[in-house]
C-alpha cells in the first residue's frame, strides 16, 4: 500500500470500495430474481431425459430456491466490477506493467471463471447426474429436491470457476515475485495430494467418481500454471 497514506485512509478507501461492491451485488442479485425462473429452467436441462420433475418438502425451499438462484447469478454478474474494486484497492502496491493491467486482470480472471463454469455445465455435471442416477436401477424411482439439485450444480459450477484461475492467479503471483515455475515444478507431488484433498472437499457428492472429475482439469491446470509463470518469469521479463 501507499506508505504516506495514514491507515484511516486506506481504511475509509476499503470501506468505500465494500460498501459500492455490496451495493452493486445487491442490485444484480435483485435483477437476477427476476430471471429467476428462467435460470431455473436452464440449471435443469442436464436432468432432461432422467428426471421429468423436481420436488420440494417445504412451504418456504421453492422461495429458497429461487433466491439461491438470484444470488449465484448476482455473483457472476457482478465479478468483473468486484474484481476491479480489488484491483484499485491493491493497486499501489504494484510496481510496473503488472499496476497498468486492471482491465486485462478483470478480464482474464472473467474469462477463466466463465470457462469453469461453462465446462462443468457441459461436460462434468451430465456424465456425473448419468453416472450416479445410473445406480437407481429398476426398483428405484428418482425424486429429487430441487434445492438439492440446484445446490448441486450451483457448486459444482462456482468449484470448477475457481479451479480455472489457476493459470491466471499462476501469472499474477509470478509477476509479483511470490514464486516461479521451477517452485511449481518442485512441489508437483504434493500438488497432486493437494488437488485430490481439494477435490474431495469441494465435490458435491462423496463418490469417487465426481472427485475424480474434478481432479482431472486441476492437475492439467496445474500443468498449465507452471507453463504460465514461466512465459511470465521468463529472461525477457521487464518491469
Amino acid at each position: 500500500m501507499d506508505q504516506e497514506r495514514p491507515l484511516t485512509a486506506h481504511l475509509d478507501e476499503l470501506r468505500k470500495r465494500l460498501i459500492s461492491s455490496s451495493v452493486f451485488f445487491a442490485v444484480a442479485a435483485g435483477v437476477s430474481f427476476n430471471y429467476s425462473s428462467y435460470f431455473f429452467r436452464l440449471l435443469r436441462k442436464p436432468l432432461e431425459g432422467s428426471v421429468q420433475k423436481l420436488v420440494f418438502f417445504s412451504p418456504t425451499e421453492a422461495l429458497a430456491i429461487y433466491l439461491n438462484i438470484s444470488f449465484a447469478a448476482g455473483l457472476a454478474l457482478s465479478m468483473p466490477f468486484l474484481l476491479y474494486q480489488a484491483w484499485k484497492f491493491v493497486e499501489p502496491a504494484m510496481t510496473g506493467r503488472l499496476r497498468r493491467g486492471p482491465v486485462l486482470f478483470v478480464a482474464a480472471v472473467t474469462a477463466s471463471f466463465a470457462a469453469g463454469v461453462l465446462f462443468s455445465f457441459f461436460v462434468l455435471i451430465p456424465p456425473a447426474l448419468k453416472f450416479l442416477l445410473g445406480f437407481a436401477g429398476p426398483d428405484l424411482q428418482p425424486m429429487i429436491s430441487a434445492q438439492s439439485y440446484i445446490s448441486f450444480v450451483v457448486w459444482t459450477a462456482l468449484g470448477c470457476g475457481l479451479v480455472f484461475e489457476m493459470p491466471v492467479l499462476s501469472y499474477v503471483l509470478t509477476r509479483l515475485g511470490v514464486l516461479d515455475h521451477r517452485f511449481l515444478r518442485g512441489k508437483y507431488r504434493y500438488a497432486i495430494v493437494a488437488i485430490m484433498i481439494t477435490a474431495a472437499v469441494i465435490t458435491p457428492t462423496s463418490d469417487i467418481f465426481n472427485m475424480l472429475m474434478f481432479a482431472a482439469p486441476m492437475l492439467v491446470l496445474y500443468e498449465l500454471s507452471i507453463w504460465v509463470s514461466l512465459l511470465a518469469g521468463g529472461p525477457g521479463r521487464s518491469d
